[in-house]
């Protein structure tokens, strides 16, 4: 392939720049917000979960205490009642007298019963409460600091972006001075090796940092000036210029 020498020497143009939309693209995907937020994202996605247990235990709990309390309203009914019959000397039977008042005690013991059965759950009850109001607070708290993180991301993100479209900007106007063959060339490797083409500085490649061999060296000097040559152990495209060493 043959280029001119200054087409050549805009593939060290093109190579810079391209390794800066490189660096840039690289900050895009590891910007550290991204890690943080897929950390509080997954954070808030058990605590969601964890919420909705807490709020169900509290739901259950409620109506537990109600059906407590209301089997407490129902026996303290019951023995309101026999207390009254009681009281109001209908009963006159010895025999029935004794029931009453047997029943009377059975219904206060029971009452006293159902109403331990209350408080103990109205202790389990408030602390599902505290548990759920605990967990909806932290939920809060991690959604404000993702809003926060994602605020940040897009605000790094606009930026790079920014700076990408300017770099863009100006790798249109460098391809736009190298030859259609040799820019397909250099593509290609960039595509391969990640950098299509390398300056020959004081006889090294640096692409691959490798000194190249006398004989090497005097091929490249043989060669004509607008040939396109290629590093033999990198394979990218060498780009000689007057530090070439040559």
């Amino acid at each position: 392939m043959k280029a001119a020498p200054e087409a050549q020497k805009r593939l060290l143009e093109l190579a810079e720049l391209d390794a800066v939309l490189d660096r840039l693209a690289h900050r895009r995907r590891t910007l550290p917000e991204l890690a943080e937020i897929d950390e509080r994202a997954a954070k808030l996605a058990r605590l969601a979960t964890e919420v909705i247990a807490a709020e169900t235990r509290l739901g259950d709990l409620s109506r537990e205490q109600a059906k407590a309390e209301s089997d407490v309203d129902a026996v303290r009914v019951r023995a309101d009642r026999d207390q009254k019959r009681l009281d109001s000397g209908q009963v006159s039977s010895p025999k029935d007298l004794a029931n009453l008042q047997s029943e009377i005690a059975s219904l206060n013991r029971r009452q006293a019963d159902l109403e331990d059965v209350v408080l103990e759950i109205m202790e389990r009850r408030e602390a599902a409460e505290a548990d759920a109001a605990r967990l909806t607070a932290e939920r809060a708290e991690i959604t404000a600091g993702l809003s926060t993180l994602e605020d940040k991301r897009d605000a790094a993100l606009a930026d790079l972006d920014k700076e990408s479209g300017e770099a863009k900007g100006r790798r249109g106007g460098i391809t736009d001075g190298i030859p259609a063959d040799l820019l397909a060339l250099y593509e290609k490797l960039r595509g391969q090796y990640g950098v299509g083409a390398a300056m020959l500085h004081g006889g090294r490649c640096q692409g691959c940092k490798v000194s190249l061999s006398i004989a090497d060296l005097n091929r490249i000097r043989a060669a004509a000036h607008d040939e396109v040559l290629r590093c033999e152990e990198c394979r990218r495209i060498l780009v000689r210029t007057p530090e070439s060493g040559l």
